[in-house]
C-alpha cells in the first residue's frame, strides 16, 4: 500500500490551514458586522428618539403659544366677563370663534378649542369642533359647564401668562364630536381682565395621534412608537390593546414590559438602549431605545417617556446577505494553497472593513482616518461634520487631560518648592517597601531639619524664608542620586528615599553631603545667611517594615541629632546603641553608689556582698 507522499500531505495541511483561516476571518467578520450593524441601529434609534421628544415637547410648546396668543385677545376677556354670554354683543364672539375656528382649519391635530368663563360653573362660551367635515361651532344651547374638570380649575388658579398642560387621557366628555374617544392632551392658559383678574380660560384640546404623526413625519416607516406617561402606563403602543391600561381597568407599564426602562422613571436622564442580541428575552428580537423627556412648564417634575423600536431583522439583513456569501467564498476556495489563503484573506477582510465601514456611517474607530472629506454629496457633508466634531472632541479632551494632570500635580506637590509632598512621598515610600519586600532590597529615609530657619524667619520674613525653602529644594536636588526622591514634609522638615541596596552605605554619605550643602551660606536679597541642617536616618528593614515606622524613627534619630552631642547627623540605629549605652552606664552606677553604702562589720571580717 502507497503511504501519502510530501506533495499530498502538505497539500492536505495547506487546504486545513486555508479553511481554517478562511473560516474564522469569515465568522469573524460575520459576527463583527452584527455587532457593528446593531450598535448602529442604536445609534440612529437614538438619535430619532431624541429627535422625536424635541419635536414633541416643541409642538406642544407651539400649541401653549396659540393658546397664550388666543387668551390675551381683547375681546376674550370682555366676552368671559359678560354676566350672560349670550347677550353679548353678536359680532364680537363671532369674530372671536372665527379665529379660533381658524386655529383649527390650520391644525389638524387640534380637536376642539374653547372659551370657558370662571362665572356659570364653567360655563363655555365659545366651542369650536372638529368634525369629518371641519370646524364646526357648538351652538349656545349646547354649551355645557366645565367648571369641575381639573383643565378648567387648575387653569383658573394660575396667574396670567402661565400654561397648564394635562395629563394624556381618553376623552370621554359627552358630544365632544370628532374628539370623543381619543386620547387627548389639554393645554389651557388663563384669561385676565384689564385688572389682571383672572376671568376666564382657554382651552385647546390635541389629539395624540395627530400630534405625534406630525413629530414622526419623517421616520422610517418600520419604526415603531412607544409612549408613557411618568407612571410608566403605555399611551402609544404598537398594540393598541396595551394603551391606556388605566382607562380599561387594567394598567400595562412600560418598566414591567421593558425592564431597562425601570431607571427612567427613577430620576435617570441617560437614554435606555437594548437589542435582541444582547438582551434577547427583554428586546425580542428588536433593537430600542427610549429617552426621558419633560412633560409641560409648570407641573413641576412630570415627563414622559418616549421609545423607538425596529426589527432586529430588518438591522441584519446586510449582514445575513454577507454571511452568505462567507460560506461560499470559504467553500470555493478551502482547497486552496496557504499561500492562495493568505491572498483570499487580505483580500476578503479588506473589503468587509470597507463594507463594515459603509454600514456604521464612518462612526468606526479605525476607519476616522479615512473619512470621504471630498466627496461634494451628503455623505461628504456627514464625513466633514464628523470630522470637526471629531477635532473639537479631541481639543476638549486634550484640555480635559491637561487639567487634570495639573490637578494630580498640585494635589502631590508642594506648592512653594515644586518637590513631592507628605502624601505622595508616602504613596512612593509604600511602594518601595513592597517591592523590597519582594526582592529582598533595602532603603533609607533620611528625615531632614533646618536649624536655623525659624530665626531666618522671623528676622527677615516670609518671603524670604519662602526664598531660603526654594533654594535649599534646589540644594537637595543637586546632591542627591537620579533615582533618590526629596520631598517637603511641611515648614522646614525635608525628607529623602534611597532605594537599593547602596541605601545603607551611601545613607551617611548623601547625609553629609546634605549637612555641607546647607551650612554653605545663601544669598537672598543681597542678605547672606546660613541655614544648617540636622539629619535623622532609619534604614529598611533594619529600623521597621511599614512607612510610619520609618518614618517616625528617621524623626527620632533627626531630634536627637539636633539635641547636640552627636554632630549634624545620627542613624536610627546609632540612637538605640547610644540609649543602651546610657542605660549600661546609668545601671554601673546605680550599683557602685548601691555598693558604697554597705559598711564592714565590727569584728573586721570582710562582707560579702
Amino acid at each position: 500500500m502507497m503511504r501519502p507522499g510530501l506533495t499530498f500531505k502538505l497539500s492536505v495541511l495547506l487546504a486545513l490551514i486555508g479553511v481554517l483561516a478562511s473560516g474564522t476571518t469569515g465568522y469573524y467578520a460575520y459576527r463583527a458586522n452584527r455587532t457593528m450593524l446593531v450598535r448602529e441601529a442604536e445609534r440612529s434609534l437614538l438619535t430619532s428618539t431624541e429627535l422625536l421628544g424635541q419635536r414633541f415637547t416643541s409642538a406642544i410648546k407651539d400649541i401653549a403659544a396659540d393658546a397664550l396668543v388666543l387668551s390675551t385677545m381683547p375681546s376674550a376677556a370682555t366676552i368671559a366677563v359678560s354676566d350672560d354670554g349670550a347677550s353679548l354683543e353678536n359680532p364680537m364672539r363671532d369674530r372671536l370663534a372665527q379665529v379660533f375656528a381658524s386655529f383649527i382649519a390650520q391644525h389638524p391635530e387640534y380637536l376642539q378649542v374653547r372659551l370657558i368663563a370662571r362665572n356659570h360653573y364653567g360655563l363655555e362660551l365659545i366651542r369650536i369642533d372638529r368634525e369629518s367635515g371641519g370646524a364646526v361651532r357648538v351652538r349656545e344651547s349646547a354649551l355645557q359647564e366645565k367648571g369641575q374638570f381639573a383643565y378648567v380649575f387648575d387653569t383658573l388658579a394660575m396667574l396670567p401668562g402661565r400654561v397648564y398642560v394635562s395629563p394624556i387621557a381618553v376623552n370621554h366628555e359627552h358630544g365632544a364630536h370628532a374628539a370623543e374617544g381619543k386620547p387627548t392632551l389639554r393645554v389651557g392658559t388663563p384669561v385676565a381682565n384689564a385688572r389682571g383678574e383672572v376671568v376666564g380660560v382657554v382651552v385647546i384640546d390635541v389629539d395624540l395621534a395627530s400630534l405625534l404623526r406630525l413629530s414622526q413625519a419623517d421616520l422610517p416607516a418600520d419604526y415603531q412608537v412607544y409612549l408613557a406617561n411618568e407612571w410608566g402606563d403605555f399611551l402609544v403602543h404598537p398594540d393598541p390593546s396595551e394603551t391606556f391600561g388605566f382607562d380599561k381597568g387594567r394598567r400595562v407599564f412600560m418598566q414591567d414590559s421593558f425592564a431597562s426602562t425601570k431607571p427612567l422613571f427613577e430620576q435617570s436622564m441617560q437614554p435606555v438602549l437594548m437589542n435582541g442580541l444582547a438582551q434577547p428575552k427583554e428586546a425580542a428580537d428588536h433593537v430600542f431605545a427610549f429617552v426621558r423627556r419633560p412633560f409641560g412648564e409648570s407641573q413641576g417634575n412630570r415627563f414622559i417617556v418616549i421609545g423607538l423600536a425596529k426589527p432586529l431583522h430588518d438591522v441584519l439583513v446586510g449582514a445575513n446577505m454577507l454571511g452568505n456569501s462567507i460560506v461560499r467564498m470559504v467553500l470555493i476556495f478551502s482547497g486552496f494553497a496557504i499561500l492562495l489563503a493568505i491572498l483570499f484573506a487580505r483580500a476578503l477582510t479588506r473589503p468587509l472593513h470597507l463594507l463594515a465601514d459603509a454600514a456604521t456611517h464612518f462612526f468606526s474607530e479605525h476607519t476616522m482616518d479615512a473619512l470621504p472629506l471630498k466627496r461634494t454629496d451628503e455623505i461628504g457633508v456627514l464625513a466633514r461634520c464628523f470630522d470637526r466634531m471629531r477635532g473639537e472632541i479631541r481639543v476638549q479632551m486634550d484640555e480635559l487631560h491637561s487639567k487634570q494632570h495639573e490637578l494630580v500635580h498640585l494635589a502631590s506637590h508642594d506648592g512653594l518648592t515644586g518637590l513631592p509632598n507628605r502624601m505622595l512621598f508616602m504613596q512612593k515610600l509604600q511602594e518601595a517597601i513592597d517591592n523590597a519586600h519582594r526582592s529582598g532590597d533595602r532603603l533609607a529615609v533620611l528625615f531632614i531639619d533646618l536649624n536655623r530657619f525659624k530665626q531666618i524667619n522671623d528676622q527677615y520674613g516670609h518671603s524670604v524664608g519662602d526664598d531660603v525653602l526654594a533654594l535649599v529644594a534646589q540644594r537637595l536636588q543637586c546632591v542627591l542620586h537620579t533615582g533618590d526622591l526629596v520631598a517637603r514634609l511641611g515648614g522646614d522638615e525635608f525628607i529623602v528615599l534611597v532605594r537599593g541596596d547602596r541605601s545603607a552605605d551611601a545613607a551617611p554619605a548623601i547625609a553629609a553631603r546634605i549637612v555641607r550643602t546647607l551650612d554653605e551660606e545663601l544669598t537672598i536679597s543681597d542678605q547672606t545667611m546660613a541655614v544648617g541642617a540636622s539629619i535623622g536616618i532609619s534604614h529598611f528593614p533594619a529600623d521597621g517594615d511599614s512607612a510610619e515606622t520609618l518614618l517616625l524613627n528617621a524623626d527620632a534619630a533627626m531630634y536627637a541629632a539636633k539635641s547636640g552631642g552627636s554632630g549634624a547627623w545620627l542613624s536610627y540605629r546609632e540612637l538605640i546603641e547610644m540609649q543602651h549605652v546610657r542605660a549600661e552606664r546609668d545601671r554601673k552606677r546605680k550599683g557602685a553608689r548601691a555598693a558604697e553604702k554597705v559598711e564592714p562589720a565590727d569584728d573586721g571580717a570582710d562582707v560579702i556582698a
